[in-house]
């Protein structure tokens, strides 16, 4: 399935035949692991749904090789959506178009609007390249939990229920796509992600409109991850500010059944003895890539409750902090 080195030619060609057959391919991008089916076969879209334990309402993002298909996905290519595709993809932006007739509502969750990008990994581009069509891919684990960004992660998540797993490394981002939707008047940020809003405004030369709250578990999402309760380890997060955290800790370690945790940016000094301090995440960038290794260390280490300090909530800070808030929400309930 995977032994750590990059996939050979054969390797790409056996993943292919296993999508063409209907199988499922787990691959790197630079974001997280995706869970892959051919994006025209229905069978095999439901046994994603299937496989993640995913509601059926809830859309799947097609990714493509380039971005000259996006015509054979979408209604009509905007001019927003063109330049949009030609500033940043190959990259972690997924576009919230209309789907043209022949895209199958099994991939949009029953929705007019599909969900798609050119992801920024040499491993998912080569697969794409050879496969030659789309690949509807949610991110490869169970739904609800932590996402994956290693190929182990994958196996641990998901073991047999997946065909063929493609070792690429760790992902780069770490996080999710940036989740714009172009069916509006004017583009709206529906999930923030690995392309910062301040970068969307600079290429766009506008203000762009965030609505990344969140929609009741028992909601179809417009896209997603877009869920109050979400990216959860088994571990109960608890989000606090640097300047009370002391305070925060001692009063979490007289309640907790178990080990106590913290994840923060950088070492901090004055803590409470009993506390099981993770490695620091460092800026935004690094908390991102590492955030869901972090939150997957948690459950290994046995914690009963994991303490995030986030990081300032500016360019890819806005998604770690989003994570880190669907996290604790989950705990929460």
């Amino acid at each position: 399935m995977t032994d750590g080195v990059e996939p050979t030619q054969t390797e790409i060609e056996r993943a292919v035949a296993t999508l063409r057959s209907g199988g499922l391919v787990a691959f790197p991008t630079e974001t997280v692991y995706g869970l892959g089916a051919d994006a025209a076969n229905d069978d095999a879209v439901r046994r994603v749904f299937e496989v993640k334990g995913r509601p059926t309402d809830h859309p799947l993002i097609v990714h493509l090789a380039d971005a000259s298909q996006l015509d054979e996905w979408a209604a009509s290519v905007s001019p927003t959506a063109s330049l949009l595709a030609d500033a940043f993809w190959p990259g972690p932006l997924t576009l919230l178009v209309e789907r043209s007739s022949s895209v199958s509502p099994a991939v949009t969750g029953g929705r007019s609007t599909v969900g798609l990008r050119v992801p920024d990994h040499p491993v998912a581009l080569e697969l794409l390249r050879t496969f030659a069509g789309g690949i509807a891919a949610p991110s490869a684990n169970r739904f609800g939990r932590v996402s994956p960004t290693t190929a182990a992660h994958v196996l641990a998540d998901l073991g047999d229920d997946v065909d063929l797993v493609l070792d690429g490394g760790p992902c780069r981002v770490g996080v999710e796509s940036t989740i714009v939707d172009l069916t509006a008047e004017r583009p709206v940020v529906l999930r923030a992600g690995g392309v910062s809003v301040d970068r969307l405004e600079e290429v766009l030369g506008h203000p762009v409109e965030v609505h990344v709250s969140a929609e009741p578990s028992n909601a179809g999402a417009r896209a997603p991850g877009m869920l109050e309760a979400h990216y959860a380890p088994n571990a109960r997060v608890v989000l606090g500010s640097e300047h009370e955290l002391v305070e925060l800790l001692i009063d979490i370690l007289k309640s907790a059944n178990g080990p106590v945790g913290l994840l923060a940016e950088s070492a901090l000094v004055g803590l409470p003895e009993d506390i099981v301090v993770l490695e620091p995440a460092g800026t935004a960038d690094d908390y991102a890539a590492v955030l869901y290794s972090r939150l997957r260390q948690a459950d290994r280490l046995g914690l009963d409750v994991l303490v995030c300090v986030p990081p300032p909530a500016v360019g890819v800070g806005l998604a770690v902090n989003d994570r880190l808030r669907r996290a604790a929400a989950s705990s929460q309930g």
